[in-house]
């Protein structure tokens, strides 16, 4: 019986046919041919596995890279596995298209000129590819599963994909070509991971080389300066070995601008991966740090934001950041949690629950500080004599940071499931997100038993929530808004509008410390009441108003 064809749908609705058996053959050729071509000219061949958020545009950065001369040095193979949820990737590449949505436009100019006119990038679902291969850059996620909500020490590191990336690899690169993981990893998954499954392979293979194996995380950035923040930034890698350490270092200076942004060269990958975990980590627990002084702020009438705004003047706490509703992105929520777990299922020490204590404390803080602002939604609407259940609720900002459309991990995510869970009626406001994917699609995004549903209750009707670009149609008739994320587009509204807008006074909760003083007072003036996450000096404005 002849199997039902499947298909890709890409974000924009276009339909592409998952590949059959028979076509592989061809498509390695294709491939094989561009490759020879390329290898004849001079080129290095490198082929990028995983063409998604940091894969893709890590792959044009390579491809656009030139030699003394000027000449493009690189041919690089962008490589993907042919799912139903990923495929789609490829055919949009090919044509040129970035298959990540970006705000900065020098990744699709780049990804255009290196697919169009220099013809260096090109992508296919094919891993035979590897068999062409003087160089494999490996961007495969390494995720990390938390069982419970507010509780990471339950959770662990989803290894699958990485690991069978990389007996993959090892089953047909060429035994002098370099391995680069770039992925965030656990402390010890280049040496005693995926080096060992790379040897086993070559054993296996009846080869007698070592494989080279080195690794260098991201430091990627989401925004206006998505290009640069790869490209043009400071880096840190490693090699299993000597020759991999010196392979990496020769590789990345030819492929990013080491010169104003110096790299930084470890002796071993754990040491590069650790680099990477405590980076976040610390960022993570300043973030989360504040927020009991946030609490304490509302509680006892101090504005946290003039405060961090004091303190800061002083040069050595100028990045002291207000943490808002939650501190999403890919990163910060999960990376001290791969650390915690390397230490005991890698490592191999048992004594982790009594060493880490200050790690895990802040991420179960930041995961769960939007829950905050859904009691503060509540209050605002009881002090109008109105209840949270039943009531519509605008929340403004979808994307987890200020002019972005990501939207992984975002705090407003939170937020909006806990008001729901409360019987809220949920609008969604965004100028940078299309569409939420965590919500939309929240059976099976990011994965069938990853998506924070599972934390709460009455979340059924969530996935037909659509993201409104009109704002002023989305402020109709609302009980409360809720200002979540810094966009410029919110940073200039006036109280008047936003009342007229909503069609009477309402419920103004601000959880990033958006509005100034002038504005919250023109709120109660206009007989709205307002909350904002650490602003306790709000009540004092209030009775400055109200008598």
């Amino acid at each position: 019986m002849k199997q039902e064809k499947k298909w890709s749908v890409s974000p924009t609705g276009e339909k592409y046919p998952i590949p059959e058996k028979e076509e592989y053959q061809a498509e390695f050729d294709r491939v094989k041919a561009l490759a020879d071509k390329a290898r004849e000219e001079g080129k290095e061949v490198v082929v990028v596995m995983g063409v998604g958020f940091v894969g893709a545009v890590m792959a044009a950065i390579v491809a656009d890279t030139v030699d003394e001369s000027g000449k493009p040095s690189k041919f690089v193979i962008g490589a993907q596995r042919p799912s139903e949820r990923s495929y789609w990737k490829i055919p949009v590449l090919n044509t040129g298209v970035s298959p990540v949505k970006a705000e900065d436009p020098e990744v699709d100019e780049l990804i255009s000129r290196c697919v169009k006119e220099k013809k260096t990038l090109i992508a296919t679902y094919n891993s035979d590819v590897l068999k062409l291969a003087d160089v494999v850059v490996v961007d495969v996620q390494c995720d990390y599963k938390k069982k419970e909500l507010g509780n990471m020490r339950t959770g662990e590191a989803d290894m699958a994909a990485l690991e069978a990336t990389m007996r993959t690899i090892g089953e047909k690169i060429p035994p002098h070509c370099l391995v680069l993981i770039e992925t965030t990893v656990a402390p010890g998954t280049t040496e005693f991971v995926a080096w060992p499954i790379l040897k086993k392979a070559f054993a296996q293979r009846g080869l007698k080389e070592v494989p080279l194996l080195a690794h260098s995380f991201e430091r990627v950035m989401p925004g206006r300066e998505y290009v640069s923040s790869i490209r043009d930034f400071w880096r840190v890698c490693s090699g299993c070995d000597i020759e991999a350490r010196h392979r990496v270092e020769k590789f990345l200076r030819e492929v990013l601008n080491t010169e104003e942004y110096p790299l930084t060269v470890m002796d071993r990958p754990i040491e590069s991966e650790t680099t990477k975990i405590i980076e976040n980590s610390y960022r993570a627990t300043i973030l989360a740090y504040l927020h009991e002084w946030s609490i304490f702020a509302e509680r006892n009438g101090v504005d946290l934001i003039k405060v961090i705004n004091a303190i800061k003047m002083r040069p050595t706490h100028s990045n002291m950041i207000f943490p808002g509703p939650g501190i999403g992105g890919y990163c910060l929520p999960k990376d001290g949690g791969l650390g915690y777990w390397s230490y005991r299922h890698i490592l191999g020490f048992e004594d982790g629950d009594s060493l880490f204590k200050i790690t895990p404390t802040a991420i179960d803080i930041n995961d769960t500080r939007g829950l905050h602002v859904a009691q503060l939604v509540r209050d605002a609407l009881r002090n109008m004599a109105r209840y949270i259940a039943g009531a519509e609720v605008l929340i403004c900002g979808a994307s987890y940071r200020q002019d972005v459309g990501d939207t992984r991990y975002s705090g407003s995510e939170l937020v909006v499931r806990k008001l729901t869970e409360l019987g809220a009626e949920m609008r969604v406001h965004d100028p940078y997100v299309e569409h939420w994917y965590e919500l939309e699609s929240q059976e099976t995004y990011p994965s069938p038993d990853s998506s924070w549903k599972r934390f709460f209750r009455n979340q059924e009707h969530l996935g037909e929530i659509q993201v409104e670009k009109d704002l002023k149609k989305s402020l109709k008739g609302v009980e409360a808004v809720i200002f979540a994320v810094p966009h410029e587009e919110y940073k200039d509204l006036s109280p008047d509008d936003v009342v007229k807008w909503a069609g009477g006074p309402i419920a103004v909760v601000d959880a990033f410390g958006m509005l100034p003083d002038e504005k919250i007072k023109r709120y109660f003036e206009l007989g709205c009441e307002v909350k904002a996450l650490g602003r306790g000096h709000v009540q004092r404005i209030k009775k400055e108003v109200k008598g």
